[in-house]
């Protein structure tokens, strides 16, 4: 337990929570989705059983993931994942909750959860395991914490990061932070990193944040002209 009293285990307990909560925003609005049509007394059973056998799911996921980034070349491939999906974070997209159909029946509605979780976690997956650093402790305690966060405060947590948009992109530049140390810590570089370049721990994950920031404003303003482009040839935007 002398791993749980070292600042490095709070800040990746933190980091876990935070990327977890940012990336499973639309877990939470899938899972509301999949439970609507449910008659109120069974809302609250599908929402606790789908969300409980989604968190064992995805620790169970992100275990497999922690072992696999041990292996040469992974981390790299890791790293490239973890960057599009801070970017895409940054990016306007379509409602997500688009295709998700609503069940009468509770358990289909609870393996509609799990489907749609399973489908949709590969961002939380990557995020989390980069975080834990190989630490199941860390990634399972982060992962219990975090899941019935986003979960039960889905509509809170959808209110504030629509309402404060600088959540979503500090989300995306700890996304990109990671991704850099995931880079550098890659058993094919680490040794020649270590010997010949150890400022590449710290200067990896300030330009993998930067990077992901620069280009994700960047596709977000062209999309957002695109956009208005559109809607000018239209006419203007469609009436209601």
């Amino acid at each position: 337990m002398a791993e749980v009293m070292t600042p490095q285990f709070w800040t990746g307990l933190i980091t876990i929570i935070w990327v977890n909560i940012i990336l499973s925003g639309d877990n939470a609005v899938v899972i509301a989705l999949a439970a609507r049509s449910l008659p109120a007394h069974q809302q609250k059973k599908a929402i606790a059983y789908g969300a409980g056998a989604a968190v064992l799911m995805r620790i169970v996921l992100t275990i497999v993931a922690v072992e696999l980034l041990k292996f040469p070349y992974l981390k790299l491939i890791g790293a490239i994942l973890l960057l599009w999906i801070a970017v895409k974070l940054l990016v306007p997209e379509e409602d997500s909750g688009d295709g998700i159909e609503s069940s009468a029946n509770l358990w289909t509605a609870i393996k509609t959860i799990l489907i749609a979780d399973l489908v949709m976690s590969l961002d939380n997956v990557i995020g989390v395991a980069a975080a834990a650093k190989g630490s199941m402790v860390l990634l399972i305690l982060g992962l219990l914490i975090s899941i019935p966060l986003v979960i039960f405060g889905a509509t809170i947590l959808m209110r504030l990061m629509e309402r404060f948009p600088i959540i979503i992109t500090l989300g995306a530049a700890i996304l990109g932070w990671v991704a850099g140390e995931m880079a550098a810590t890659d058993p094919v570089l680490a040794q020649w990193v270590n010997d010949n370049a150890a400022y590449l721990h710290w200067v990896a994950p300030i330009a993998g944040a930067v990077l992901v920031v620069v280009i994700g404003k960047w596709l977000a303003a062209r999309a957002k002209k695109d956009h208005k482009g559109i809607v000018d040839l239209a006419g203007g935007e469609p009436k209601a």
